[in-house]
Order: C-alpha cells, then structure tokens, then sequence
C-alpha cells in the first residue's frame, strides 16, 4: 500500500477524485488495479493542470506513491509489462461488470450493485494509459455509467428499475445486439488451418503470448455471457492459433 498521504485535491482534479478513490480501496485486495488507477490519474492530471502550484504539489505527491508501489511490486509482471497490466485491469473491470449486470438482469438492485457499474467504468477509464479502447470496451463503460446513474435514480425516487438493457437517451442500447434480440446467428466456420496447424520445430510461447491467448479466452467467455457464438468463437480460435503455431 502506498504509504505518501496525498494533499488535498485541487479542485481542478475533480474529474480523478473516483479513480483515487476506488485506488485507495483495492490498495489491499487488488494492489495492481491500484497502482493502475493512480496512473491514469497522474495522466490525467498532467494534461488538466500541470503548471498551478497546488497542482503541481499533488502530482508531485501522486508520483510519490506511483514510485513506492512500483519498488514494493517491480517483480510483478503486472506492473513491468503492460500487456499483462492491460488484460489485468481489463478482466478485474469485466469481473465488476459481469457481477453487476447480473444482479440487474436478476432483478436484484442494490447499493453494492451500482457500485459495481460504476467502478466498473471507472475501471475501463483508467484502461485508456494502455491505449485507445476497444469498441467493447467502450460500449461496456457507457452502458455501465449510464445503468449506474438510472438504477441509483430509481431507488432514490422510490421507483423499481427495469432490468436488462432498456431504451438509453432515447435508443434502443445494449452491450451487444444480443443482449436484446436474439436471431439467428452467422456462426464462423472453424478455420480448416487449424487442423493440420503444427509448431514449426519447437515453439517458445513468450509471457505477452500467454497474456494475449489468456485475453481472446476471456473475450470468448464475455461474448458468451451474451450468446455471442460468433465472437466467441472468433477469439476461441484466435487463442488456439496462437498456442499452437506461436503466431497471430
């Protein structure tokens, strides 16, 4: 746990306030999603306001306690490479989520539930120090902010949510188009390849290998959690090339 206490917040740091904070509660149980979210907070900040002195102070104090946690976890392969950091952060935000739209699709609304959707965008936020975000990704931040954000208003109007995907600003949204209506799905054939696919001579599977068949898998299960066949079954066979051939 990062031990530098932080000044307060200036007030031009209000859009990082939830990202620090949700930092501090998984400082414990989830130490590299941690270390993560004061990142991308740190990122942000700069780009907000890196000249005002009192924030100048902050960011001086953040970079403090990204420093502590990287010396206190540098052998954490989570922490020294980023493709592994990525699909860490990516599945702890898709573990949130999942938990929470379950719970809504059950019927069962409570505070631990909307907080679920909203760290889980928060999460997917701090996903953006990796890169630019899947379409997924985006989709699953939207739908999760916005979920938060109806479900708390209903039980504060003493009204009962409606579950599942409903009508958003006016559209018809879903985290995929399967959550709403299932059709008849295109199934991807299998790809013949991998039949006769054998490793040239003897393959070496580095750690961003293992990282990225391990995130197609996780892909595969999210798609099916939505009766997604086709995607599941894309990324099933992207993770099986890339284990057998050493190759995307």
């Amino acid at each position: 746990m990062a031990a530098t206490a932080l000044p307060p917040l200036p007030p031009q740091f209000k859009s990082i306030q939830h990202h620090l904070r949700t930092a501090q509660e998984l400082d414990k149980r989830e130490p590299v999603v941690a270390y993560y979210c004061r990142l991308y907070a740190m990122q942000t900040g700069m780009k907000i306001d890196s000249k005002t002195p009192e924030c100048r102070k902050f960011l001086s104090k953040l970079m403090d306690q990204l420093e502590a946690m990287k010396k206190q976890f540098g052998d954490n392969e989570a922490i020294t490479q980023e493709i592994v950091g990525s699909a860490h952060v990516e599945n702890y935000a898709l573990k949130m989520f999942l938990y929470a739209d379950n719970e809504d699709r059950a019927g069962q609304f409570h505070k631990n539930m909307i907080k679920s959707f909203y760290t889980a965008s928060l999460l997917i936020d701090v996903l953006t120090v990796f890169g630019e975000l899947s379409e997924e990704n985006a989709q699953h931040r939207k739908y999760a902010r916005w979920k938060a954000a109806y479900i708390h208003n209903c039980l504060k109007n003493g009204e009962t949510p409606q579950p599942g995907p409903i009508g958003m600003e006016g559209e018809s949204f879903g985290v995929t188009s399967n959550t709403i209506q299932p059709a008849p799905q295109n199934i991807p054939l299998v790809d013949p390849s991998l039949y006769s696919a054998q490793s040239a001579g003897e393959v070496r599977l580095t750690p961003e290998d293992f990282a990225r068949a391990q995130k197609y898998c996780k892909y595969a299960g999210s798609a099916l959690q939505y009766e997604d066949v086709s995607t599941a079954v894309q990324n099933l066979q992207k993770a099986l090339k890339l284990l057998i051939t050493g190759r995307e």
